[in-house]
């Protein structure tokens, strides 16, 4: 049995993933998205991704988390930071923060990563997520849907020729306003 590829992203009414788009997070949001890191044992990124999350939840080298950070981000850290991280880049020499550095054919290095023992794999970003998605990789979508439309940014799974259906298995809403949509493929 394969371990399951799940892609989880915010996203306003417009589509538009640009990470600073949606409501900003609070400790309900944090709160799911530090379960959803716990539904997995290692973090598939392209780089853009990975240097993002990496500049923003990596505990810095003193091991104390900066001041900014409320209780919900620590706790978020605390179980993003010793993940395994999967890193896809053709232009990256080398990862670090417990990462590896997967180069070439990224949906073949995806299909065997799926092969290996573990709880899960969850997928962040933009292009990757659009890739392995078209290639029928991705066994879980995670929406939340921010009442807020984006006049910028990147698209949901842009580029993607064919139709993915998918169905609804979980929906449930944040006090903000903001809604989790769950899909598995149709």
């Amino acid at each position: 049995m394969t371990q399951p590829l799940r892609y989880a992203i915010n996203v306003t009414l417009a589509g538009c993933v640009h990470h600073e788009a949606g409501l900003p997070p609070d400790e309900e949001s944090m709160a799911f998205w530090t379960d959803e890191l716990r539904r997995s044992d290692t973090l598939l990124y392209g780089r853009v991704t990975y240097e993002l999350m990496e500049g923003a939840w990596r505990r810095p080298e003193s091991g104390e988390w900066p001041d900014w950070m409320d209780a919900s981000e620590v706790a978020f850290s605390e179980v993003m930071d010793p993940m395994r991280k999967v890193v896809a880049s053709g232009t990256l020499d080398a990862v670090d923060w417990n990462a590896e550095l997967v180069r070439g054919d990224v949906v073949e290095a995806v299909r065997r990563l799926k092969e290996e023992p573990g709880r899960g794999i969850a997928l962040g970003g933009v292009k990757l997520p659009a890739v392995l998605a078209a290639e029928g990789l991705v066994d879980e979508f995670t929406f939340v849907v921010h009442p807020a439309i984006a006049g910028r940014g990147p698209r949901l799974l842009d580029g993607i020729q064919n139709q993915v259906k998918l169905e609804l298995v979980e929906q449930s809403n944040f006090l903000a306003g903001a809604r989790v949509q769950r899909y598995r493929p149709a």
